[in-house]
């Protein structure tokens, strides 16, 4: 599903204009975008949350010049889905049709 899936369906569903919907959900991203890169995370209660996860620093390798770079450690964005939503998706039957 995409973004503009997304904003149609609450369209739909609530009846609220495309623009202010559409407006909406943008804001939402820029609000999650902006909190994780001031270093908080942000929970939503029965969702799930995003947060920031630590990566070590490590050794790879380039195979085609046969060198070692070195990356530093750094944090990239992670999703962990509430408890309540994983029972959700794992008891749905749409879901299980696509097994």
């Amino acid at each position: 599903m995409t973004k503009a899936e997304v904003v149609n369906e609450i369209v739909e569903k609530t009846g609220i204009e495309r623009a202010m919907v559409a407006e909406t959900v943008e804001s939402f991203f820029k609000v999650v975008k902006s909190a994780l890169t001031d270093g908080d995370n942000v929970y939503f209660r029965g969702f799930g949350s995003f947060a920031l996860k630590k990566r070590a620093k490590k050794v790879a390798r380039n195979i085609s010049k046969n060198t070692q770079i070195t990356i530093p450690e750094h944090f990239i964005p992670k999703f962990k889905p509430a408890k309540t939503f994983v029972e959700k998706i794992k008891k749905s039957e749409k879901v299980k049709k696509l097994l």
